[in-house]
C-alpha cells in the first residue's frame, strides 16, 4: 500500500467540513424529534419505540452503503462523494418535510427517510479519513469531524431559540401543531446540510485505486467455502431460535410488547445468516451478501473490543436524547402538558442544553489530539466518558434549571471523545480496501443499542421507576462510566 502523505490543516478542514451540515440536520432531529412527536399525540411510553425507525435504517443502510462505496470509484468523482451528493439531496428534502408532518405516523415516516439520507452521507465521510490520511493524522481527523459536529449541533440546537428571541418567530403553537420557530430551525438546516456537503464533494481529491486492487467480490475456495457454509448456517439457526423463543416468551408472559423489537432483531440477523448459508451452499459465493456476513464474523479483534464500549457508552447517549425532554419538563419545570408554557420552556432549554454540550465538545475537540500524544487513547476515552457519566447522574440532584449547564459540560466532552477516540483506534486495524464496509458495521455497535434502549427502556422506566424519566439519565451516567472502564481492554494498535 502507498505511503499516505501528510494533509494540510485546509484539506483536513475541507474534507471534514460536510459534517457541520450533517450534524445540524442530526442536532435538529435529536433535539426536537419527541416534541414534534408528543405535539401530534405520542404517549410518552412509546416514545422510544417509534425512534426505532432511526436506528433500523442505520442497521440496513450502512454496511450496504459501505461496502459499496469500497468499490465504487470514478475518475471524476471520486469513490465516496457521489454517496455525500445523493444523500444531502434526500436529507434535505426530509429536513423540510419533517416539521409539517401532519399526523404522528407521518413523522415517523419521515424520520425513517431522513435517517437513512443522513447515514448514506455520513458512512462514507467515517471511511474518507481512514482513505486520505496516514495513521499519525487519524486522531485528529476524526477531531476535526468533531469539532464541526459540535458547531453544527450547537447552531442548530439553539435555532428554535434564536428565531424566538431574536426574530419574535412563535415558540408555541395551537394542540397538535408544531410551532413556527422548529419549522424555520428545520428549514435553515436542510439548507446548510446541502451547502456544507457540496463544498466538501467540489473541493476534495480522492486518492485513485491502487493498482492491485479488484473491485469485484472474489469467489471463495473450497476449504473456505466448507467452513463458511457450516458456520452460516449454524449461527443464522441459533440466533433464529433465541429470537423466536424471546418474543413467545415475551407475548404469553404478558410483559411489555416493545421487548418484541429485540426478539424480531435477534430472528432478522438469523435470517440474514441462514440466507447466506444457502448462497454459499449453491456456491453463490461472489455474491455480496456472503461477503457482508462473512467480514461481519472475521471482524478484527480490535472492533469487537471497541463494540462493546460502544454499546455501554451509546446506549447512555439514546437515553439522553430520547428522554432528556420529558425528564427535564416533569422533573425540574414540573409540566407535562405539551400546549403549557412552562413545558415549552423546558422543552427550549434542553434544545439549549444539547446545543451547550455540543459547543463544549467543539472546544474539547481541539484538545483530544493533545492529551491523547500526552497519555494515550485509552486513558483520553476513559476520562471522558467517565466525566460524562457524572454529568448525566448529576441531573437528579438539580432544581434550578441554570445548574443544567454544568451537567452538560461532562456531556460534552463525553461526546467529543465518542466521535473521535473509537474511530481512530479501529481506523488502525482496518484494512484498507474494506475501510467503508467495516466503518458501516461499525455502526451496528451504535444501532444495536438504540434498539435494546427503544426496546427495554419503557419497560424499565414503567417496572422499575414508576414512570419518572429523570431515572433514565441516571441509568445512562451509570452505562457511560463502564464503558469508560472497558476502554482499558481494548488492544490499541496501528
Amino acid at each position: 500500500m502507498t505511503k499516505k502523505p501528510r494533509l494540510s490543516f485546509a484539506q483536513i478542514w475541507n474534507m471534514s467540513f460536510g459534517f457541520l451540515g450533517i450534524q445540524m440536520g442530526f442536532a435538529l432531529q435529536n433535539a426536537n424529534t419527541s416534541r414534534i412527536f408528543e405535539t401530534l399525540g405520542a404517549d410518552i411510553d412509546n416514545l422510544a419505540i417509534y425512534w426505532l425507525a432511526a436506528p433500523v435504517t442505520g442497521l440496513i443502510i450502512q454496511p450496504i452503503i459501505g461496502y459499496y462505496s469500497d468499490r465504487t470509484w470514478s475518475t471524476r468523482w471520486g469513490r465516496r462523494r457521489p454517496y455525500f451528493a445523493v444523500g444531502a439531496i434526500a436529507a434535505t428534502i426530509a429536513l423540510f418535510l419533517m416539521p409539517n408532518s401532519p399526523t404522528l405516523w407521518m413523522a415517523v415516516g419521515v424520520l425513517w427517510i431522513m435517517d437513512a439520507s443522513i447515514n448514506i452521507t455520513m458512512e462514507p465521510f467515517r471511511a474518507f479519513v481512514g482513505d486520505l490520511l496516514p495513521d499519525e493524522q487519524r486522531t485528529s481527523g476524526f477531531a476535526m469531524q468533531s469539532f464541526f459536529i459540535g458547531i453544527g449541533a450547537l447552531v442548530a440546537s439553539f435555532m428554535p431559540w434564536i428565531f424566538t428571541n431574536w426574530f419574535n418567530i412563535p415558540n408555541t403553537a395551537p394542540d397538535g401543531e408544531i410551532p413556527p420557530s422548529v419549522k424555520y430551525a428545520f428549514y435553515v438546516g436542510g439548507i446548510m446540510y446541502l451547502i456544507t456537503v457540496i463544498w466538501t464533494v467540489f473541493t476534495t481529491k480522492e486518492y485513485p485505486p491502487e493498482p492491485d486492487e479488484n473491485h469485484s467480490a472474489p469467489a471463495m475456495e473450497e476449504a473456505e467455502e466448507s467452513y463458511f457454509k457450516g458456520k452460516f448456517s449454524q449461527l443464522g439457526l441459533i440466533l433464529t431460535l433465541i429470537g423466536v423463543t424471546f418474543s413467545t416468551f415475551v407475548y404469553y408472559a404478558g410483559i411489555d410488547p416493545q421487548l418484541h423489537v429485540l426478539g424480531g432483531g435477534f430472528t432478522f440477523f438469523g435470517i440474514i445468516h441462514l440466507v447466506a448459508g444457502k448462497l454459499v451452499k449453491a456456491q453463490k459465493t461472489s455474491m455480496p451478501l456472503v461477503h457482508i456476513v462473512k467480514d461481519f464474523n472475521t471482524m478484527p479483534k480490535t472492533m469487537i473490543q471497541l463494540a462493546v464500549v460502544q454499546f455501554f457508552s451509546w446506549f447512555a447517549l439514546f437515553s439522553m436524547w430520547i428522554y432528556s425532554t420529558p425528564a427535564v419538563t416533569s422533573h425540574i419545570y414540573g409540566s407535562s402538558d405539551t400546549t403549557s408554557t412552562a413545558y415549552n420552556s423546558g422543552a427550549d432549554m434542553v434544545s439549549n442544553l444539547f446545543g451547550g454540550y455540543n459547543g463544549i465538545a467543539a472546544i474539547a475537540a481541539i484538545f483530544i489530539p493533545f492529551i491523547a500524544r500526552k497519555t494515550s487513547r485509552k486513558i483520553t476515552h476513559l476520562i471522558a466518558l467517565c466525566l460524562g457519566g457524572l454529568g448525566l447522574i448529576s441531573m437528579y440532584f438539580i432544581t434550578d434549571p441554570q445548574m443544567l449547564w454544568l451537567s452538560m459540560i461532562g456531556v460534552g466532552i463525553a461526546w467529543a471523545s465518542i466521535l473521535s477516540v473509537p474511530y481512530a483506534i479501529l481506523s488502525g486495524s482496518l484494512p484498507s480496501e474494506k475501510m467503508g464496509y467495516y466503518m458501516g458495521v461499525f455502526n451496528f455497535f451504535i444501532v444495536i443499542p438504540q434498539i435494546v434502549a427503544a426496546s427495554l427502556l419503557g419497560f424499565i422506566l414503567n417496572t422499575f421507576f414508576d414512570g419518572e424519566t429523570i431515572m433514565i439519565l441516571v441509568t445512562g451516567g451509570v452505562a457511560m462510566i463502564i464503558s469508560g472502564f472497558l476502554t482499558l481492554r481494548v488492544n490499541d494498535t496501528h
